[in-house]
């Protein structure tokens, strides 16, 4: 689910930040840059775990501001498919479910991947097992399995009432034994 990527990044100090230790200057500046990012086939970038090599410290004619590259450890989120995960209902509605680890929101559990026979009324979804119905509420904990790890790419356009856009879109499934809320098997 966490994983360490090592990254090689050239960046720009202002000349503000000079008087701090060179270290934290540099960290503080990553992680304006790449904490709460998402960075294509990588993923969520959770923080800045180390630097590893600090070089240049060039100053270019005509700016104040000192240009280093680092190389650099990020904590990266990214399940691997087929990762058992457990979140919260977010939304529901006729498409399927969204669901939240709280950190990362964008988990989608399309209708294919729900138990069969599930079916969608007032506004939530159950499924009939045996006779029983299960409903799946708003805000209950849900275990799910990673059906898929999407990057899209970045729209050059994007219409005006669209969802806003996703650069990682994890798809979930909660058709197997011993997934889907924590009440169903409690």
């Amino acid at each position: 689910m966490f994983y360490l990527s090592k990254i090689e990044h050239t960046l720009r100090l202002p000349p503000h930040l000079l008087d701090r230790d060179l270290d934290q200057a540099i960290k503080g500046e990553l992680e304006n840059l790449f904490v709460d990012k998402v960075i294509a086939k990588l993923g969520l970038c959770v923080s800045v775990y180390d630097i590893t090599n600090i070089s240049g410290g060039f100053i270019f004619p005509g700016d104040g501001a000192s240009t280093f590259t680092a190389e650099f450890r990020l904590i990266m989120f990214r399940p691997f498919v087929g990762e058992i995960l457990s979140g919260e209902v977010e939304e529901s509605d006729a498409n399927g479910l969204r669901l939240s680890l709280g950190f990362f929101k964008d988990i989608m559990l399309p209708v294919h991947l729900l138990p069969n026979p599930s079916k969608f009324a007032d506004g939530r979804w159950t499924w009939d097992y045996g006779g029983v119905e299960l409903p799946i509420e708003k805000e209950e904990e849900i275990r799910f399995r990673v059906h898929s790890i999407n990057y899209p790419p970045i729209p050059v356009e994007q219409e005006k009432d669209a969802k806003p856009f996703a650069p990682m879109v994890i798809t979930a499934s909660i058709d197997y034994d011993g997934l889907g809320p924590t009440s169903w098997w409690v």
